[in-house]
C-alpha cells in the first residue's frame, strides 16, 4: 500500500509541474486598465520629469540617404528638438508645448506654428522626436493580444482626442511583461494603413527607485512610398533637470 501512495504521489507531482509549466501565469498587467497600460509605455518613450537624449534622424528613400542629428530635452509631455547637424539645419528647433508646436530657425523673425503630423525626413512626422504622451492624446481601448516577435502583448487602439496629435488612430502593442510599445501601426480616420514602427529598448533609466527600460531605437516603414524605410537612434540618454526657460517660447526667439 505505502508503495502504491508512493507512486501516486510520485504520478501527482509529475501531472502538477506539468500543469504549472504548461499554465502561464497572469501577468500584473492583465489588470491594468489600458489607459494605465499606455501611461507605463510612455515613460520609456520620454514622458518622465527631466530627461535629454540625441536622435540620429536616418532616412533612405530609393538610392538617397538623409541624415540629422537632433539634441531632445523634454519634460513630461513638452519638449524642445534642436538640429545640431548637418550644418545646413544647425540650430533649428522645433518646440511642443501643451500639444501646440512651433518651428523656430536663426533669421526667422517670429516662430512658425506647426503641426506634430507634418513630415519632417522621410517617414518620420514632426510629433515623433517628441516625447510621447499617448495616454493624454488618445482615447484607449484594449482591442485583443497578440504575440510579436516572440513577446505576448496587449493590442490597443488609439484614436486621437484632438487635432493636435500626431496620428489620428494607432494600433499598438505594447509588452504584457515590460509594458513597452514594441510595435505600431498608424492609421487614417477611415483606418487605411500609412505607416509602421518597431521599437527596441537597450537603455535603462532610474524611475521611482526602480529601472525602466528607455527606446534605443524606432525603425518607420511607409506603407505609402514603399521604398522608404527611416530609423531613428536613441543616444546619450540622461535624466536632467529641465528649467521652465527651456520651454519659453519668447526666450528662444531671440
Amino acid at each position: 500500500m505505502d508503495k502504491l501512495e508512493s507512486k501516486m504521489g510520485r504520478i501527482l507531482f509529475v501531472l502538477l509541474s506539468i500543469f504549472m509549466i504548461s499554465t502561464p501565469f497572469p501577468c500584473l498587467s492583465d489588470e491594468m486598465p489600458p489607459k494605465v497600460i499606455l501611461a507605463h509605455a510612455d515613460r520609456s518613450r520620454g514622458n518622465i520629469g527631466g530627461i535629454e537624449w540625441i536622435i540620429d534622424l536616418e532616412s533612405r528613400e530609393g538610392n538617397e540617404l538623409h541624415k540629422r542629428k537632433i539634441l531632445v530635452k523634454a519634460r513630461e509631455n513638452n519638449s524642445l528638438a534642436e538640429f545640431i547637424a548637418p550644418p545646413k539645419v544647425k540650430g533649428q528647433k522645433i518646440l511642443m508645448l501643451d500639444r501646440n508646436m512651433w518651428f523656430i530657425k536663426p533669421g526667422l523673425r517670429k516662430p512658425v506654428p506647426i503641426s506634430p503630423r507634418q513630415k519632417l525626413m522621410g517617414g518620420a512626422s514632426n510629433g515623433d522626436i517628441a516625447s510621447t504622451d499617448y495616454a493624454g492624446d488618445y482615447k484607449t481601448e484594449l482591442v485583443t493580444e497578440e504575440v510579436f516577435r516572440g513577446e505576448p502583448c496587449h493590442v490597443l487602439g488609439l484614436n486621437a482626442a484632438s487635432k493636435n496629435t500626431t496620428y489620428s488612430r494607432i494600433r499598438y502593442w505594447v509588452s504584457k511583461k515590460r509594458l513597452v510599445g514594441v510595435k505600431a501601426d498608424f492609421l487614417t480616420i477611415s483606418g487605411k494603413l500609412l505607416k509602421s514602427a518597431v521599437f527596441e529598448y537597450d537603455h535603462r533609466i532610474p524611475f521611482e527607485d526602480a529601472s525602466i527600460p528607455f527606446i534605443s531605437r524606432m525603425i518607420i516603414t511607409d506603407e505609402v512610398v514603399k521604398k522608404t524605410v527611416t530609423t531613428l537612434v536613441y543616444t546619450q540618454v540622461k535624466l536632467k533637470n529641465i528649467p521652465d526657460a527651456a520651454f519659453n517660447l519668447n526666450l528662444l526667439r531671440r
